[in-house]
């Protein structure tokens, strides 16, 4: 069975999926995390992917970020097909117009929170735009934190510097991968209200799988999969009404 959203018109889209599939593994041990999605991800938005363990949340995100290669079907990031693309040039388009944000933060220990956040763009061969990179270190509270290494900032500092990284290459779509998983509920607001002004002040896209019903809360739009298929979505959703759907998908 094949279960489809309708995507937005293409030239809204900052990444889309068509078809896809994901098994892993052989014969009677396959497991199959993806069953022909097809969905659209609207540029300057923010979007939260939710469902049970199992449903396909991550393997989604993946698959959409490039970290990983479908069994079936076509990702885009915006008119790029990714799964044409060989091994080098995924890697380029990614250190391009990928920003990744993880619960694990993530940071290298040798460096410093500068040098952490300029890393993509030192990996690229790419110079740093001064003016964006203080925007950036100034408006995530960071200014007086570069000379520290990860070890010597708090949680909810190290994914502050985890989501500059993200932002100062100016990408496409940011994924984030239950960034405020290793947080207390008051590190993880703040967390939460950054990549939401990250959206609405700078432009970005953020991608945010979760399992949190009060941070898929402040998403534009909520897609709510289960067993490998969208089962659904929300869109300026509040949190009694993510509780409600994620239930509805435990009924289900």
């Amino acid at each position: 069975m094949t279960t489809t959203t309708e995507p937005r018109p293409a030239a809204t889209l900052a990444a889309s999926a068509l078809d896809l599939t994901k098994t892993y593994g052989r014969g009677e041990t396959a497991v199959r995390a993806l069953d022909g999605v097809s969905v659209g991800i609207e540029a300057q938005q923010f979007t939260a992917i939710m469902g049970p363990s199992g449903s396909g949340k991550s393997t989604l995100m993946h698959l959409l970020a490039g970290l990983d290669s479908p069994t079936s079907g076509r990702v885009f990031l915006g008119d790029t097909e990714l799964t044409s693309l060989s091994d080098a040039q995924l890697t380029k388009v990614r250190r391009r117009a990928v920003g990744f944000v993880f619960q694990a933060f993530n940071l290298l220990p040798t460096l410093t929170a500068r040098q952490n956040i300029r890393l993509p763009l030192d990996l690229a061969g790419r110079g740093v735009d001064p003016s964006w990179e203080q925007l950036v270190v100034d408006g995530l509270g960071l200014t007086d934190r570069l000379g520290h290494r990860p070890g010597e900032l708090s949680g909810g500092q190290q994914q502050r510097v985890a989501l500059a990284r993200a932002l100062l290459t100016r990408p496409e779509v940011i994924f984030a991968d239950e960034p405020t998983g290793a947080l207390d509920s008051a590190t993880g607001a703040e967390v939460l209200a950054l990549l939401r002004r990250s959206v609405d002040q700078w432009d970005q896209t953020v991608v945010m799988v979760t399992h949190d019903p009060n941070a898929a809360a402040v998403a534009d739009r909520v897609l709510l999969l289960a067993d490998g298929q969208i089962a659904g979505e929300l869109t300026n959703p509040d949190v009694d009404a993510v509780i409600e759907a994620v239930r509805g998908l435990g009924r289900a």
